[in-house]
């Protein structure tokens, strides 16, 4: 059997899942306005592993949302998981935040993009088909009415960043899913759970977040 527990703090969800052979057994998660995912993070850890009647020694590898997302967020779910496979000695695992989102709604046509808000009307974003193969690399896109002009098929929106782009996304082929604001660890586990049967996993020593944007603190007031 294989015990993966999954970490998803790149948005201000922060959210704990422990999976078994790439099915999702427990799942917790909390979206808050304000970042809690230091307090919250490895409370969630150790209640889920109570809850299962497990123990860290059990695990068979951690997975963690890789990015893009927010600076913070990723630092702290990245830091909580390099911790556990050094002290564990089992594998890491790094997960694109933007297919878990993806995964999170399921179509038989068109395509799903899923966005993060990078703040104004800036978006972290990637295409995927039906099946979550990825047809459009991720990017930093400032989005306007013309975004996406290229792409023919129905297009299916999801993620925080989403809501603020309906008022420039008019088309009848854009559709959007407000129900679904952010990625979850509870979709994480079969991407976790192929990636560690073929051993595709991470060196945990150098292993960083894939920030997409420089970091930058914001400018003092004079």
């Amino acid at each position: 059997m294989t015990y993966i527990l999954q970490i998803e703090t790149a948005t201000r969800n922060c959210s704990v899942a422990l999976a078994k052979d790439g099915q999702t057994l427990l799942c917790k998660e909390i979206a808050e306005s304000g970042f809690s995912h230091a307090e919250k993070l490895h409370v969630f850890m150790e209640a889920i592993l109570k809850e299962a009647q497990l123990e860290f020694k059990d695990l068979s590898a951690i997975a963690v949302s890789q990015g893009p997302g927010s600076y913070t967020g990723l630092r702290i779910g990245v830091s909580a998981a390099k911790g556990l496979c050094y002290s564990l000695n089992i594998p890491l695992i790094g997960i694109d935040t933007l297919e878990t989102l993806a995964r999170k709604l399921t179509i038989e046509k068109g395509v799903v993009i899923p966005m993060i808000d990078a703040r104004r009307m800036e978006c972290y974003t990637a295409v995927f088909d039906t099946t979550y193969q990825k047809v459009k690399a991720i990017q930093s896109e400032i989005i306007d009415e013309n975004s996406f002009g290229e792409i023919q098929e129905t297009i299916h929106f999801v993620g925080d960043g989403a809501a603020k782009c309906k008022t420039v996304l008019t088309d009848a082929k854009f559709v959007f899913h407000d129900e679904i604001e952010f990625p979850s660890a509870n979709e994480m586990s079969a991407i976790a759970f192929d990636k560690y049967k073929k051993n595709d996993t991470v060196d945990v020593a150098y292993f960083e977040p894939f920030y997409l944007k420089d970091f930058m603190l914001p400018s003092a007031k004079l």
